[in-house]
């Protein structure tokens, strides 16, 4: 079983919600990222998304964007971050995510990647840029070694909403609000509606992202869904802390965590 499916059927029968970090691989170098994940998952993170730096994240605030450019000036490279990987899961067992642009999958060879993916223990794929529709592009491969490709559903997918969430699998993305990632300071989408909507067809469970920035916005989006996905705020406090973000990181998660019990 994939650790993302087990994860979420543990949750569900402890009836409790999933709490998903980010951060970018390599930002500010490759040995923080595995001291600040490990310490994440030590403080109560259920799965963890590792960005993989790319030089156009269209998908990205600038918290991010900046953390990704940092990232690759220090030298970060996919079989670098494979490496990473291997660290983290000598540690622990909990589920790791890749969350990257399409092209690295494609000039590192899709095939060569989700092999990859399967020997080291990466659990799933999140690729922003890549529309549901081309999704064939890398399902075959990813489904072939057992990696969960995440789907991502937003306000404005509109009549596609139905189709995305019957279409899922591992975990449903719900972006919070169109645009771009960051921390906001409040949601204009219509909850009920929009989770209303992928509730009655998802066939696995959903989490929402992009702009959830607190302990007090963590606990109050996490009662439409199975989880909430934190990702700028922890970018930020990396930024402003660098080699010593392991501790720091460390407490905020634990304050997610402790609201959303």
């Amino acid at each position: 079983m994939n650790r993302i499916d087990k994860c979420f059927g543990e949750l569900k029968a402890q009836e409790k919600k999933a709490l998903v970090t980010f951060i970018t691989a390599g930002d500010p170098d490759m040995d923080t990222t595995v001291k600040t994940a490990l310490e994440m998952f030590d403080k109560g993170a259920d799965i963890i998304e590792l960005g993989v730096p790319f030089s156009d994240p269209i998908a990205e605030g600038v918290t991010i964007q900046k953390s990704s450019l940092r990232s690759l000036k220090g030298g970060t490279t996919l079989d670098r971050i494979f490496a990473a990987v291997d660290e983290i899961r000598k540690e622990t067992d909990k589920p790791l995510i890749l969350m990257m642009y399409l092209n690295t999958i494609f000039v590192y060879g899709t095939e060569k990647f989700f092999s990859l993916c399967k020997e080291k223990g990466v659990d799933g794929v999140i690729v922003p840029d890549m529309p549901y529709e081309e999704r064939e592009e890398i399902l075959p491969a990813a489904q072939k070694y057992g990696v969960h490709n995440i789907n991502l559903v937003s306000p404005a997918s509109h009549d596609r909403i139905k189709r995305i969430a019957a279409d899922s699998e591992g975990f449903l993305y719900c972006v919070s609000s169109n645009g771009v990632t960051g921390v906001r300071s409040e949601f204009k989408t219509d909850f009920d509606e929009f989770f209303g909507l992928i509730k009655e067809n998802a066939k696995c469970p959903c989490c929402v992202g992009f702009g959830i920035s607190s302990p007090e916005q963590a606990k109050k989006m996490s009662a439409y869904c199975d989880g909430v996905i934190v990702g700028s705020a922890i970018v930020r406090i990396m930024e402003a802390n660098g080699a010593n973000s392991p501790k720091a990181v460390g407490e905020f998660v634990k304050s997610l965590k402790d609201a959303m019990e």
